[in-house]
C-alpha cells in the first residue's frame, strides 16, 4: 500500500463529505419541500409565547419557570439525534424523512389540543413533554431534507426559504390568541379557568394548520426510498481513529467521573435541581462511550445507536467551533423566550399578577412583538442569500447576531411599549440568520450519508445552553436580579454579543 493510501485509511471518512452529486431543484420544489415548517413553527410559536403564561396561570412562581421549560431542550437533546440516526437508515416507500414528518405532525397536533385544557401543573408539564418530543420528531427531518436534496450552491437559499416559512408560521401563531380575542370576539377573560377561551381556541387552530402544512410537504416532495450505503468501511476506520477503542474508554471514564463529581458537588452544596440533570447527562454520555469502546474491542462492526457517540467525537472541525457560537446564541434566546412576557408585563404594563387584565394585555402585546420579529425574519431570509454571497456567511451571521444583541438590550432601554417594535425588528434580523446560516455551513461540512444524524448532533449544541440557562437563570432572576425579569433580557443581549465575537473563530467556507 502506498503512503498516501495509508493516510487515507487512517483518517475517518465520516468527517469528509462525499462529492456533491445532487441536482438543483426549481424554486417551486424548494418551497414545497420547506412549506411544512410553517406548521412546525406554529407549534413553537404557541409554545414560546404561551408556556410561561400557562404555568403562571396555574400558580407557578417566576423563579420556577426555567425548570418547567426544560422539557424543550431535553426533548431536543434526546429526540433529534435519534431521529436523525434512524432516518438516515430508514427504507420505505415514502423515503427516509417523510415517515417521521407524518408521525411527528400527528403527535404534535394531539398535544396541542390537550395542553390548553390541562387543569393541573402535573398534567400541563406532562403534555409539554409530549408536545416538545413530538415536534422534534417532525422538525429534524426538514433540516436533513435540504441537506439531502440540494447542492451546496442552493443550500443557503434552501435554509433561507425554511426561515421564511418559520417566520410566517411564528407570526401566525404569535398573534393567534390576539386575533381570537380581538378579531373573532372570543372571550379574553379566563372566567375562573386557567386560560381564557381565546388562547385555547388558538391551540386548536394551530393543530389543524400544523397537519395541513406537514401533509403538503409530504405529498409534494419526493425522495429516494432508501439511504446510501451506511456501512462501507466504517468499522476499521473508526477503530483506527479511536486507537482500538482506548480513546473512547478514556473519554467515557472522564465524562462519567466528571458527572459524578458534579452530582456530589450539587448534593453537598444544595444546588438547584437542574444541576443534577446536567450531571446525569454527563454520566450517561460517559457510559455510552464506555459501552461503545467495549463493543468495538469485541470486534463489533455495528454499534446501533451508540454510533451517535462516535459521530459526536468525530464531528467536523467546523461543527466544533460552531458549537461555541450556538451555546451563547441559544442561551440568550432561551432567556428571551422565558422572560419576555413577565418582563414586559411588569415593566411596561405594571403587573406581575398572571390573572390580571393588565398582565394578559402585556402577554398579548408580547405575542404581537414576537409575531413582528418572526415576520421580519421571514422577509430578511429572502435577502440573506445575496448578502451572504457578497460578504461571506461568517460575517453575515456575526452582524445579524450583533443586531439581535442590540434588540434584546432595547427592551430594558425603551419605556413606551408601543416602541418595542424597534427592538423586535433587530431581533428578527438575527433570527433569520440563526435559523439558516449555521445549517448552510454545516450541510457542506458533513458526509451526505450522515446528514440526518449530524443535523441532530448539531441540535445538541442548541439545547445544552438551554439546559445551562434553565439551571442558572432561576437563581439569577430570583436572587441577584431581585425578581426583575427585565434584567434577564439584558443578560441575553450580552450572550448574543459574545456569540457574534465567536464567529471570528469559525473556519471559512
Amino acid at each position: 500500500m502506498q503512503a498516501s493510501e495509508k493516510a487515507v485509511a487512517a483518517t475517518p471518512s465520516d468527517t469528509r463529505p462525499a462529492p456533491d452529486a445532487r441536482f438543483p431543484l426549481s424554486n417551486r420544489q424548494i418551497w414545497n419541500m420547506c412549506a411544512g415548517l410553517f406548521g412546525v413553527q406554529i407549534v413553537w410559536g404557541l409554545h414560546n409565547v404561551n408556556t410561561s403564561r400557562i404555568f403562571q396561570a396555574l400558580g407557578v412562581e417566576i423563579a420556577d419557570l426555567p425548570i418547567l421549560w426544560i422539557a424543550a431542550p431535553i426533548a431536543g437533546l434526546l429526540v433529534q439525534p435519534i431521529v436523525g440516526y434512524l432516518s438516515d437508515r430508514t427504507r420505505s416507500p415514502l423515503g427516509r424523512r417523510r415517515p417521521y414528518l407524518i408521525a411527528g405532525g400527528l403527535l404534535s397536533a394531539l398535544a396541542l389540543c390537550i395542553m390548553p385544557n390541562a387543569g393541573t401543573l402535573w398534567a400541563c408539564s406532562a403534555t409539554l413533554w409530549l408536545l416538545t418530543a413530538a415536534i422534534n420528531i417532525a422538525m429534524e427531518p426538514f433540516r436533513a431534507l435540504v441537506a439531502d436534496r440540494l447542492p451546496d450552491d442552493q443550500r443557503t437559499k434552501g435554509f433561507a426559504v425554511q426561515v421564511f416559512f418559520i417566520g410566517a408560521g411564528a407570526v401566525f401563531a404569535s398573534i393567534l390568541p390576539w386575533l381570537m380575542a380581538h378579531g373573532l370576539g372570543v372571550n379574553l377573560a379566563a372566567d375562573g379557568q386557567a386560560l381564557p377561551p381565546s388562547v385555547r381556541a388558538a391551540f386548536y387552530v394551530g393543530a389543524g394548520c400544523l397537519l395541513l402544512a406537514v401533509l403538503w410537504t409530504v405529498v409534494t416532495t419526493a425522495e429516494p426510498e432508501g439511504p446510501p450505503d451506511m456501512a462501507a468501511g466504517r468499522a476499521p476506520e473508526r477503530a483506527a481513529a479511536d486507537g482500538g477503542g482506548l480513546g473512547l474508554l478514556r473519554s467515557g471514564a472522564l465524562w462519567a467521573l466528571g458527572g459524578a463529581g458534579l452530582t456530589g458537588f450539587a448534593l453537598g452544596t444544595g444546588q438547584e435541581r437542574e444541576i443534577h440533570l446536567i450531571a446525569i447527562i454527563a454520566i450517561a454520555f460517559g457510559l455510552a462511550q464506555v459501552a461503545a469502546a467495549i463493543l468495538r474491542g469485541r470486534g463489533a462492526a455495528s454499534l446501533g445507536m451508540l454510533e451517535i457517540v462516535e459521530d459526536i467525537l468525530h464531528m467536523p472541525h467546523l461543527l466544533k467551533r460552531l458549537a461555541i457560537v450556538q451555546f451563547f446564541t441559544w442561551f440568550g434566546l432561551f432567556a428571551m423566550w422565558i422572560y419576555t412576557v413577565p418582563a414586559v408585563a411588569a415593566r411596561h404594563f405594571g403587573s406581575t399578577d398572571a390573572t390580571s387584565t393588565a398582565y394578559n394585555q402585556g402577554a398579548d402585546w408580547v405575542g404581537v412583538l414576537f409575531a413582528g420579529y418572526n415576520g421580519v425574519a421571514a422577509l430578511a431570509a429572502l435577502v440573506l442569500p445575496a448578502l451572504a454571497a457578497r460578504v461571506g456567511r461568517r460575517a453575515c451571521h456575526a452582524v445579524c447576531l450583533l443586531l439581535g444583541a442590540l434588540g434584546l438590550a432595547g427592551f430594558a432601554l425603551v419605556d413606551d411599549p408601543v416602541w418595542l417594535w424597534l427592538p423586535s425588528v433587530a431581533i428578527g434580523c438575527a433570527w433569520a440568520a440563526i435559523l439558516s446560516i449555521p445549517y448552510a455551513l454545516l450541510a457542506g461540512a458533513v458526509p451526505a450519508r450522515k446528514a440526518g444524524v449530524y443535523m441532530g448532533i448539531h441540535n445538541i449544541f442548541l439545547v445544552l445552553p438551554q439546559l445551562v440557562a434553565a439551571t442558572i437563570l432561576g437563581p439569577l432572576v430570583g436572587n441577584l436580579f431581585g425578581g426583575h425579569a427585565i434584567h434577564a433580557l439584558t443578560l441575553a443581549a450580552v450572550s448574543l454579543a459574545i456569540a457574534a465575537l465567536c464567529m471570528v473563530f469559525v473556519p471559512r467556507e
